[in-house]
């Protein structure tokens, strides 16, 4: 055990020193124009303490974590972090020091997201890890600024879970986001260090902190470190995030929801919309020019069944832009195979 400890203690000097805090500003002028119409013209109605105002007039309205992966200045954290429109974003790095941040890039399906800053020297970097090795009980830490007010918060767990769902939103007034693929942990995250690295005992990063359950104990998500590998190469590459689009919106089928709805099947991805407001099949996207319409069934994509394990979204994952694959659909009792050509996601 006490081996154990010193290892944990040489991991996180060594990682920590790469852990960034992520300030979100607003100007005081921006924050009066976003209040409610219903409270303008009242008095008291928007007060800021003077001490919470810089000299530049800007307001913290959020704050985060993030981390460094290459010592120009690259820093990976959360979309949701950073996804409130105009504001300026300020990162800390451990050594105290400060430097306004640029958005390289957002990822458009997980909520990974890429800064810049523009040290003067070169940054620690925590090295990425394989989310795919990672192994149920192996120990975890979860390293970042919880609450937004305790810098150098360290927790440790271990994975608890593997490929994990869940429909996750940032604030009450976000839309709902399906995550998958994500690695539990009982290493406690906290509204804070989101955007911070889990890592492995080595000090690789397996994940980027994402997501609690409200109301429950020690169960917490991190986006697998794959992703956001993907993300840095396109950025690299192209100059942007490319993600492939199909443009369904669906249900995945399994025996009491088929049972439930009256379908003929209990596999496969129903195409359905969720609200009134929505379309099932997006315009103009490839779903549509392939002739996928509302109420079909997806069966398969390129000869594989698709199941709750093995979702539309997994398979899309794994494809790139401009690849054309194969769906096998259930329409009114018969079945038909479709070409669909992949365009990028916007």
């Amino acid at each position: 055990m006490w081996n154990e400890n010193r290892k944990v203690i040489k991991t996180i000097k060594r990682v920590m020193p790469a852990v960034v805090s992520i300030i979100l500003s607003k100007s005081f002028e921006e924050l009066k124009k976003d209040m409610p119409a219903s409270a303008k013209g009242k008095p008291n109605a928007f007060q800021i303490p003077p001490d919470k105002i810089d000299a530049h007039g800007m307001v913290q309205v959020g704050g985060g974590s993030g981390f460094i992966v290459d010592k120009k200045g690259i820093i990976l954290t959360n979309k949701h972090v950073i996804a409130e429109p105009g504001v300026s974003y300020t990162v800390f790095t451990d050594d105290d020091e400060t430097y306004e941040a640029e958005v390289l890039a957002r990822d458009p399906v997980n909520d990974v997201a890429i800064l810049k800053i523009n040290p003067k020297k070169d940054l620690p970097v925590v090295e990425l890890g394989n989310s795919e090795k990672a192994e149920l009980g192996q120990t975890v830490l979860a390293i970042g600024n919880a609450l937004g007010l305790f810098k150098n918060t360290v927790s440790m767990g271990i994975v608890s879970g593997l490929s994990r769902s869940v429909r996750a939103k940032s604030d009450d007034n976000a839309p709902l986001q399906e995550l998958r693929g994500l690695i539990q942990t009982d290493a406690a995250i906290n509204p804070g260090n989101s955007g911070g690295p889990l890592v492995d005992i080595c000090g690789r990063a397996i994940g980027i902190n994402a997501a609690v359950v409200v109301g429950a104990q020690n169960i917490n998500f991190a986006i697998p470190i794959k992703a956001a590998e993907r993300d840095l190469e396109d950025l690299k590459k192209y100059g942007r995030i490319r993600r492939p689009l199909l443009g369904l919106r669906y249900l995945i089928l399994n025996h009491d929801l088929s049972e439930k709805m009256g379908l003929s099947v209990d596999y496969g991805a129903y195409v359905i919309r969720e609200h009134s407001a929505e379309t099932a099949v997006i315009p103009k996207s490839p779903a549509e020019k392939a002739g996928i319409l509302e109420q079909d069934i997806v069966l398969e994509w390129n000869g594989q069944k698709i199941s709750p394990e093995s979702a539309l979204q997994d398979f899309l994952e794994n494809c790139e832009v401009g690849e054309e694959i194969s769906l096998k659909i259930l329409r009114a009792g018969k079945e038909r195979s479709v070409k669909v050509l992949l365009t990028e996601r916007k």
